[in-house]
């Protein structure tokens, strides 16, 4: 065999090339379609807020503060509060009916805000969880939950 028709045969390195090619745009184009067909692309969406909070509540009971300790922003108007058990909300700061946050406030919460939920209890044996909770769209998330018991 001659070394120099060794280097200047190249039928083949062509036709290997482009059959890789093909088999790659292929697997490609079945990936992105049977994503879609699945249904799997409808799923990515806004996640939750990466961030860490803290909880205070006052002696009496009747007020929870959150407050954002550090990591993502979360804008105002994707916060709300729950309550669960005997409490109930009856006031928050910037909030309205239902302890959802108003929109009148532009700024997002960061690290050193913080938010207050205004609660009642009917007795002191009546306890319950003042819950915060991020919502977008028809995603949500429970932030942060607190237990209110005035007896303790």
């Amino acid at each position: 065999m001659q070394l120099k028709a060794f280097f200047e045969d190249r039928e083949a390195v062509s036709p290997v090339i482009g059959v890789i090619l093909m088999v790659a745009i292929t697997e490609i184009l079945a990936a992105v379609i049977g994503t879609f067909v699945l249904g799997l692309g409808d799923q990515v969406g806004e996640t939750a807020p990466n961030a860490n909070w803290g909880t205070d509540v006052n002696e009496d009971e009747t007020e929870v503060t959150f407050t954002h300790n550090g990591g993502d922003s979360v804008d105002k108007d994707e916060l709300r509060f729950t309550v669960s058990g005997d409490v109930s909300l009856e006031d928050a700061d910037d909030h309205g009916d239902g302890g959802e946050l108003k929109e009148a406030v532009d700024t997002p919460l960061t690290a050193g805000s913080s938010i207050t939920a205004v609660v009642s209890v009917d007795n002191d044996d009546d306890t319950g969880t003042v819950t915060l909770v991020w919502e977008s769209g028809d995603q949500s998330s429970v932030l942060k939950s607190v237990d209110v018991d005035p007896d303790a």
